[in-house]
């Protein structure tokens, strides 16, 4: 379905700030143009039935699926990983990687910036996201530690230019020596920092957060917690009202009730649903490998051989099933945490994020079993599952 101008219905829409039923959204040359209850005659209709369109989701934090891995080095690898995310409904990503040797790091951003500039055909690649390098060994989770560095600008340095303008996000430990005076670097030259795998009190999280970072890497998870004498990382990012967090729902990272206390701090638009999936998304219980640690992986649990957790297999629309069901969120706001959020966060919330007038019509297509049905980026059907979509002439 490649058309310029036409109709897509659904049983509901969920935009930012409502939900409307009965009407129609108008898609004109890969914009959403407007909606209506009454579409004019001779223009085709996209007729998804008693499913939902829904914002395209997208997802801050992954390393992979399908056997790739962002650190991969591939192009072949970021296609597969972008195709992969289009059938759950992601129309854009950043692409993460993980703690390994520096060359293969520095390898890493140059094909993210690769990506960056020719696009996969699935899900965007908005850019890379830098996660490792430059973490505490005590919340090190599935970090090799072999591969630590001290933070220095020349390192940075190396990586943004590796990048070639495509690096978005670096995280870091902020008890590491000269962080805050490289986060204020970083957020110079328009590079986000989040906090995270780390042995940060909550002074030194504060401070930090003073000095531009932005949240936290997948909170509570590889970081100091709360203690009622230590508040810690955990208890300054979620007690700061600018910080963003980021948040595995996955049933397994994070406790309902957790999920639901980090609601009543940080409220909906400061939570980013993230799937922080690694190359064994959407395949079968096994050993996989994150970067040069060996996971293993059962009952869609991914774990070192230690026992800590190594990212996820969860997939987005899963972890916002998860946060509006475990976390008793309503389901449009917590759309928005995989959406409009990151859409923020990223400075794209002009283009992208919501079901608006003017913006990429990047949606999916969401049925009642939280299966997602098709997937469309600026207008362009990318995805679409095996069923039988009704598509007529506007009365």
């Amino acid at each position: 379905m490649t058309e310029s101008v036409f109709y897509v219905k659904a049983h509901a829409i969920y935009c930012q700030e409502t939900v409307l039923k009965n009407h129609l959204m108008l898609v004109v040359d890969g914009c959403i143009s407007g909606f209506t209850e009454n579409p004019k005659a001779g223009v085709p209709i996209h007729d998804y039935g008693d499913a939902a369109i829904i914002p395209g989701l997208i997802d801050l934090h992954i390393h992979g699926r399908e056997g790739c891995d962002v650190i991969d080095c591939k192009m072949s690898s970021i296609e597969t990983i972008s195709c992969s995310l289009a059938q759950h409904g992601v129309t854009g990503f950043l692409a993460t990687t993980v703690t390994t040797d520096w060359q293969q790091t520095l390898e890493a951003m140059a094909v993210i910036g690769q990506a960056y500039t020719k696009q996969p055909s699935g899900a965007q690649v908005l850019g890379g996201y830098s996660e490792g390098l430059f973490f505490s060994e005590k919340h090190k989770g599935a970090h090799n530690q072999d591969y630590f560095l001290e933070l220095s600008q020349d390192h940075l340095k190396a990586m943004i230019s590796a990048a070639n303008g495509s690096l978005k996000v670096v995280a870091l430990a902020p008890e590491k020596p000269k962080a805050n005076t490289l986060i204020k670097y970083l957020t110079a030259q328009g590079i986000r920092v989040m906090l995270g795998h780390c042995d940060a009190n909550f002074e030194q999280t504060q401070q930090a957060l003073e000095h531009g970072a932005c949240g936290g890497v997948h909170v509570f998870n590889g970081m100091r917690g709360i203690h009622h004498r230590d508040p810690g990382c955990a208890g300054a990012v979620l007690m700061n009202d600018k910080a963003m967090v980021e948040v595995i729902a996955d049933g397994v990272h994070l406790h309902p009730t957790i999920l639901q206390l980090i609601y009543k701090l940080k409220g909906p638009q400061k939570i980013a649903l993230i799937s922080d999936c690694i190359n064994a998304g959407g395949l079968i219980d096994g050993q996989y490998k994150l970067g040069k640690m060996d996971v293993f992986v059962s009952e869609g649990i991914a774990k070192t051989a230690s026992g800590s957790l190594a990212g996820s297999t969860l997939t987005l629309e899963n972890a916002v099933k998860n946060m509006h069901e475990l976390g008793c969120i309503d389901l449009r706001e917590a759309l928005n945490m995989a959406s409009i959020v990151p859409a923020r966060f990223l400075g794209m919330a002009d283009k992208v994020g919501s079901l608006e007038s003017g913006k990429q019509a990047n949606f999916a297509i969401l049925d009642r079993d939280f299966t997602i049905q098709a997937t469309y980026i600026k207008g362009r059907q990318c995805f679409l599952n095996d069923i039988e979509v009704s598509e007529k002439q506007g009365l």
